[in-house]
């Protein structure tokens, strides 16, 4: 039960933050300058065609009349309409959104899979050879941005050595598969297209790994010092004093006290790639969310705008909420001690 308390506070919590970006990225999106209307019609419309495009979508009206109507639209489940594709918004986000979380979650799998580990090794031979390149390609890593590994992995692997594709989600002469969840790897296998599968995971690599290379270091880098700090606990010095091999040390009573840091700061890279993922997706001709959200930005496309803004924080408070619920089984103490406290 105390989990539970937690999920609800959670909960409660993140839909008053969401109600709160809506409100700012509203009000920002509207005072910025320039005419949405005339934008979207271009400089050729009437000023009869801006006025009558302005009057249908409320843009007329003050500001706080414009948002109550954006939340009743809200209520109903509608983002409205893109003054860019001129579809709605919702069918725009469902369109864009898995191209974006398929490579996102791709990246955050990288980053476990190899921060983690790189991490344990550097604290468990501290001082050494390994501990020393581990912390070099940690550093460097994290002081490079993504989309200048994203540069750097196209010319390396994709141009000057052709060994992955320079672009796209698939090659021009591959069929996408059958549109069941819109993510390519789980669609192919779900319509049993082995070959669209290894393909889409090809593609997958070069944009996930340069989205994911300063997770890794600094994952790497966290599960270090949590590691090191967690091997000066007395429990591992009696456990030495026992006789038990480092390796059991290092997996059994060093890891899980080391990885409470460690998951917190996954959490919050792994919600930080949905919204900086679009210099990724710009250089690898990825169709996602995030490239999406900067050319309507551009546009001033007031509606995707919002839908844009709201599905990346309502993707930022979702993680950090599973990240405190997993955090809470690690280490009962944290759910005990709120239960305490509100006792």
């Amino acid at each position: 039960m105390p989990i539970l308390r937690l999920l609800l506070r959670r909960l409660g919590v993140s839909v008053l933050v969401l109600f709160g970006v809506s409100l700012l990225i509203f009000c920002v999106a509207r005072v910025v300058p320039g005419d949405p209307a005339r934008i979207a019609l271009g400089p050729n419309a009437t000023q009869e065609q801006v006025d009558a495009l302005r009057a249908e979508r409320h843009l007329d009206e003050p500001i706080a009349v414009q948002y109550l109507y954006f939340l009743r639209d809200l209520a109903h489940g509608d983002l409205g309409t893109s003054l860019y594709t001129k579809r709605p918004v919702t069918t725009d986000i469902a369109s864009y959104l898995p191209a974006t979380l398929e490579l996102v979650l791709v990246a955050g799998l990288m980053m476990i899979v190899l921060g983690i580990p790189l991490g344990i090794l550097s604290a468990r031979f501290k001082g050494r050879w390994m501990d020393h390149l581990a912390r070099l390609l940690a550093v460097t890593t994290v002081c490079t941005p993504a989309f200048v590994w994203a540069v750097i992995l196209q010319l390396l692997l994709a141009y000057l050595w052709p060994v992955f594709p320079l672009e796209g989600r698939l090659p021009t002469d591959v069929a996408p598969p059958p549109g069941i969840t819109g993510f390519y790897l789980i669609d192919s296998l779900l319509a049993g297209e082995p070959r669209t599968f290894a393909v889409t995971a090809y593609h997958l690599v070069l944009p996930s790994l340069a989205l994911a290379l300063s997770g890794i270091g600094q994952t790497a880098r966290l599960t270090r010092s949590s590691m090191i700090e967690t091997y000066r606990r007395p429990y591992i010095e009696m456990s030495r004093a026992y006789g038990f091999a480092e390796r059991r040390i290092a997996r059994r009573y060093a890891f899980r006290p080391a990885l409470i840091p460690t998951l917190t700061i996954l959490g919050l890279d792994f919600a930080a790639m949905l919204a900086n993922a679009f210099l990724v997706e710009r250089v690898f001709g990825w169709s996602g969310l995030s490239r999406y959200g900067v050319e309507v930005i551009l546009r001033k496309d007031l509606d995707a705008i919002v839908g844009t803004v709201m599905v990346i924080a309502g993707m930022f408070l979702l993680t950090n909420l599973i990240v405190d619920v997993l955090v809470s089984v690690i280490n009962p103490r944290i759910r005990l001690g709120e239960g305490r406290a509100k006792a």
